[in-house]
C-alpha cells in the first residue's frame, strides 16, 4: 500500500466513523428508531442524521478511489479495523457508552493486527 493510499484510507475511515457517531446522536435525538414512516421523517429531520449521511456519501467516494488504487485484501481489514477502533473510542469519549476491558484487549489486540497488515 502506498503512503499516499494509506493516508486516503485513514481519512476515510475517520469520516466514515465520525458519520456513524453522528448518525447514532440523532438517533437517540430523535427518540430512538422503529421501522416506520413516522420514525424515518423523525429520524431525517436531525441534523446530525443529516450530516452524518452527508459524511457517509463522502466516505463512500473516498472509498471509491481507494478500491480503484489499492489492494482491497490490504484495504479492506485496514479500514473495518481503524473503524472499529475511532468508532469504540468516540462511542466512549461522545456518546459515553462503556468500554470493557475485554473490549480494550480487543482493540489492542486489533491495533497489533493493523501494524502487521499494514507492514506486509
Amino acid at each position: 500500500m502506498t503512503l499516499a493510499g494509506f493516508v486516503l484510507l485513514l481519512i476515510t475511515a475517520v469520516c466514515m466513523s465520525v458519520a456513524n457517531l453522528l448518525i447514532k446522536h440523532g438517533i437517540e435525538a430523535a427518540g430512538g428508531f422503529t421501522p416506520s414512516a413516522s420514525a424515518l421523517f423523525r429520524v431525517l429531520r436531525q441534523p446530525a442524521v443529516l450530516a452524518g449521511m452527508l459524511l457517509a456519501g463522502i466516505s463512500a467516494l473516498m472509498w471509491f478511489r481507494i478500491l480503484a488504487s489499492q489492494k482491497l485484501s490490504t484495504c479492506y481489514p485496514l479500514f473495518v479495523s481503524f473503524t472499529y477502533s475511532i468508532i469504540t473510542l468516540g462511542a466512549f469519549w461522545f456518546l459515553h457508552e462503556k468500554v470493557s476491558a475485554q473490549k480494550l484487549v480487543g482493540l489492542a489486540i486489533i491495533v497489533a493486527g493493523i501494524t502487521t497488515v499494514a507492514r506486509g
